[in-house]
């Protein structure tokens, strides 16, 4: 197990080691819940560099690395509450990386007011997700590339103490 050396925002330099471990990702972890066909049509989503500078400009993109310089996670939330993305290094699966981002996604969206984080949950994602106090608002089928992979439209309320 690699020690987390620190959390910080993501930035143009990163995306070469952001597409790769989404990529990496998605073809080992994710392959429990998908076919092989459906994890190299959604890994080949990440090829798109145009996506991820938009993913590291217009959302609050952090990622954990070690005391190396290794990404081991990275979590993308938007101003009005999508948590755009998540991924953990498939290599440092429940070693708590996941946790911390989602800690930091739910203080900036508090920060920000928004009354609800959504997300599009994987099937391999959706115990991670219930845990934190997700619910499934719909299960549906989400485009890929060439094909529509199955997983869920899922909400956390937030709620603030009135002042």
């Amino acid at each position: 197990m690699r020690a987390i050396e620190c959390v910080r925002k993501a930035t143009i330099r990163d995306i070469p080691a952001l597409k790769q471990l989404f990529r990496e990702t998605i073809l080992s972890v994710n392959r429990q819940d998908y076919t092989a066909e459906e994890v190299a049509d959604w890994a080949s989503c990440g090829e798109n560099d145009e996506r991820w500078e938009k993913i590291v400009y217009f959302y609050y993109t952090l990622l954990v690395e070690d005391e190396d310089g290794h990404v081991l996670g990275f979590a993308a939330l938007s101003a009005k509450g999508y948590l755009n993305s998540m991924f953990v290094h498939k290599d440092f699966q429940g070693q708590g990386i996941a946790s911390i981002l989602y800690g930091f996604m739910e203080r900036r969206a508090r920060a920000l007011k928004v009354s609800a984080i959504t997300a599009d949950v994987s099937l391999t994602a959706y115990p991670f997700f219930r845990k934190l106090g997700f619910v499934v608002e719909k299960e549906q089928s989400y485009p890929a590339n060439r094909l529509f992979l199955k997983n869920y439209k899922m909400v956390k309320y937030l709620e603030y103490d009135e002042e």
